[in-house]
């Protein structure tokens, strides 16, 4: 992973952070993501992220400037995305929650080049890297999504519109009282089955072991998917997904990480798409027609 983690800089100090004193209400990066790009455009729910605060380096900085225009999304939740207009092609998309830095992302994207990957984060130093690691590695199939990842599957992704969904070490919200802010629980699985292709693999990966219990709970619980591993348990690590720096981290802190494969069942199977999911589906075709 370490050729990763020194892509070229702009021309500042290598590793610089960059600050900028700017007046009050001006955006940080005038041509790249916004603060809050959803604003109060919908009712405030119970967050699955916590916004982290942190420096960007020169190099982010830079891409953010340069590329977001044409490799960034704000998700407002404003339009209906055309994603193959998004990405200039009609390769399968796969929707990445979280990506962190972005290494792991950038070199799936790299391995796998007929697959589009529509990566969302809150973080502005890993969405510059993101775009950074795309830009010098020659990448035309991943574009940055900037906000809330339920408002852009809820308002801004259409039936049966993605060909893959990875959520890798999400945030574990560990005490029990935040438990509720995990994101993957029935209602968010119920979103999601309604915005994959049939057949479409959910990958997930944590390594903190209460929640992979509850993720291998209520997912082998949901109607909309079905466990690819025969038994009903955890996968072993695929070798699509590269071992990130974090998980190294954690395997040398002793820790277990688990992957979880599901594959979403085809509509109707078992009598599972329900009367709720046909009526979302008829909301989103409805928006669709009228540029909602």
């Amino acid at each position: 992973m370490s050729e990763f983690l020194n892509t070229p800089e702009a021309p500042h100090a290598p590793g610089a952070s960059i600050r900028h004193t700017r007046d009050k209400g001006e955006p940080r990066f005038p041509n790249g993501p916004k603060a809050d790009p959803a604003g109060s455009h919908f009712e405030r729910r119970i967050r699955s992220f916590q916004p982290r605060r942190s420096r960007v380096t020169a190099g982010q900085a830079d891409a953010l400037q340069r590329l977001w225009a044409d490799r960034g999304l704000d998700i407002d939740g404003q339009l209906t995305l055309d994603l193959a207009e998004l990405f200039g092609n009609t390769n399968p998309v796969v929707l990445e929650i979280g990506f962190g830095m972005g290494e792991a992302t950038a070199r799936m994207a790299a391995a796998d080049p007929d697959t589009n990957v529509l990566a969302v984060d809150v973080h502005t130093p890993g969405q510059g890297n993101l775009l950074n690691l795309a830009d010098h590695m020659g990448l035309t199939n991943v574009r940055v999504g900037n906000g809330d990842a339920i408002i852009l599957l809820r308002e801004m992704l259409t039936p049966d519109s993605l060909g893959g969904l990875r959520v890798y070490f999400p945030d574990p919200w560990p005490k029990k009282r935040h438990h509720k802010r995990r994101l993957i629980q029935p209602e968010f699985l119920t979103l999601a089955a309604t915005r994959l292709k049939p057949g479409a693999l959910v990958h997930c990966a944590t390594d903190w072991e209460p929640y992979a219990e509850q993720m291998l709970e209520v997912l082998g619980a949901h109607p909309g998917f079905e466990n690819t591993v025969p038994d009903g348990g955890f996968a072993p690590r695929p070798a699509f997904r590269p071992l990130t720096r974090f998980e190294g981290q954690g395997l040398d802190k002793g820790h277990v990480v688990n992957d979880l494969l599901f594959r979403r069942v085809q509509h109707g199977q078992h009598g599972h798409h329900t009367e709720e999911h046909r009526e979302h589906d008829q909301r989103d075709n409805d928006q669709s027609s009228t540029g909602a």
